[in-house]
């Protein structure tokens, strides 16, 4: 009995040791969307005044010893980035389960939910590298970085517009804490963006727009309407013009209303007044949308004189439809080549770190013809970092990211701003 009593005490003891282990351990074969799901139940309730305390004008908190009030605050968030850890080890796909086929009535829920996450995990990388854990903060970037890809995955433009929002925060939460971030972390980080799941693109995003979003939903809801009313124009007609909303302009603030004809008014005009021609000139629109796709995944040299050329054409075009659904698109593809520029500016920081100029001449400026140029940064008068600069001046300034080398007042480090002081809001107290 004193045998058996002893071994089942050894095994206890046995198990016990081990437990932490397995509690370390979780499912990769999970599906990212409901791991992220289940993050976004796991928000915390906080009162607005703390979370505006914590992400309202987010700049202010560089440069300074953040407060315990941010730590107790921040905290709250671990169970949601625990989460969202998770989902960047997993080995699947990512789908959202969205359903594109209410087209420009589809609702995205998930993408602000998506972007909090990466705003807590940069909140929450800052604490853990003030506390002296530079892995924490590691693993939250990187999984920030993956949520950022995976919320692109339904192949919307405004996913991919949110994908590009999020990799700017883990960019630039790099650059305002690169003194911090020891050689090792920095490698890693440098690593887990190339092994990341692969980005969404505005050029893909083109035919979702096309079949999903309007032209697709479209087809659909005037076959539907000219079945419900046989041989009714009119009654189709007005069907239509409930359609046409989403084309609209909104007369939010203060504009005073257009006096310009609506967009289905000179389309309705355009048509001469019947459905078939409705539906004539919206045929128009596919292999437009296959040729702005094609421009859009162009190389910047070469996108910058065929997007001129292409645009040149929509404003000139006499089907009231190309205009209103192709001009919105215009400026995407600027944002994104800013992204892009960034990312290779977060390698040529830490290869910077790693070996020097030589390694920073080791990442081409994918909007120029070489290195990005490099220049120390001075900040009221002490020498606070260095700063890359892109040849990309498509959204009419300069791209660049200052890596903050010597702590100090904040500044920002990335946007048209970058480089002057940045304000403290009201809600910081």
């Amino acid at each position: 009995m004193k045998s058996l009593s002893s071994l089942c005490l050894a095994l206890l003891i046995a198990l016990g040791a081990a437990a932490p282990a397995r509690a370390q351990e979780f499912r990769t074969d999970i599906n990212p969307a409901l791991l992220y799901y289940q993050s976004f139940l796991l928000a915390p309730d906080l009162p607005k005044a703390d979370q505006d305390y914590l992400f309202d004008g987010q700049e202010w908190l560089r440069g300074q010893k953040l407060p315990e009030r941010f730590g107790k605050l921040i905290s709250y968030y671990g169970k949601q980035l625990r989460y969202a850890r998770r989902a960047a080890a997993s080995t699947v796909p990512c789908d959202w389960g969205i359903d594109l086929g209410p087209g420009p009535e589809t609702l995205l829920p998930h993408l602000a939910k998506c972007k909090r996450i990466a705003q807590a995990g940069r909140l929450r990388a800052m604490w853990a590298l003030q506390e002296g854990r530079p892995e924490d903060a590691r693993e939250d970037l990187i999984a920030c970085l993956a949520l950022g890809r995976n919320s692109s995955r339904d192949g919307t433009l405004i996913a991919a517009l949110v994908q590009m929002a999020v990799e700017n925060i883990v960019c630039s939460t790099v650059a305002e804490n690169y003194f911090q971030l020891p050689p090792e972390t920095l490698k890693q980080l440098s690593d887990a963006i190339e092994a990341a799941p692969t980005r969404g693109t505005v050029a893909t995003s083109i035919g979702t727009e096309e079949k999903s979003f309007f032209l697709g939903w479209f087809d659909k809801k005037v076959e539907k309407l000219q079945k419900e009313n046989p041989g009714n124009e009119t009654k189709v007609l007005a069907g239509i013009k409930e359609l046409f909303s989403p084309l609209e302009p909104s007369n939010e603030g203060d504009a005073p209303p257009s006096t310009e004809p609506s967009v289905w008014e000179r389309t309705l005009k355009a048509a001469g007044g019947t459905v078939d021609g409705i539906l004539k000139l919206a045929q128009e629109m596919p292999p437009l949308y296959t040729r702005l796709a094609a421009v859009m995944a162009l190389p910047q040299p070469e996108y910058e004189v065929q997007v001129k050329q292409f645009y040149a054409e929509v404003a000139a075009s006499k089907n009231p439809l190309v205009p209103a659904m192709l001009a919105p698109l215009e400026k995407c593809r600027d944002k994104e080549f800013v992204t892009l520029a960034q990312l290779a500016m977060v390698h040529a920081a830490v290869e910077f770190k790693l070996h020097g100029q030589a390694g920073l001449k080791t990442v081409p400026d994918p909007c120029g013809n070489g290195p990005f140029a490099f220049e120390r940064f001075v900040f009221e008068g002490v020498d606070r970092g260095f700063q890359l600069r892109s040849a990309y001046k498509g959204r009419g300034y300069p791209v660049v990211m200052i890596f903050v080398e010597k702590d100090g007042p904040a500044f920002n480090v990335a946007g048209q701003k970058a480089g002057q002081s940045a304000a403290k809001p009201a809600t910081a107290k």
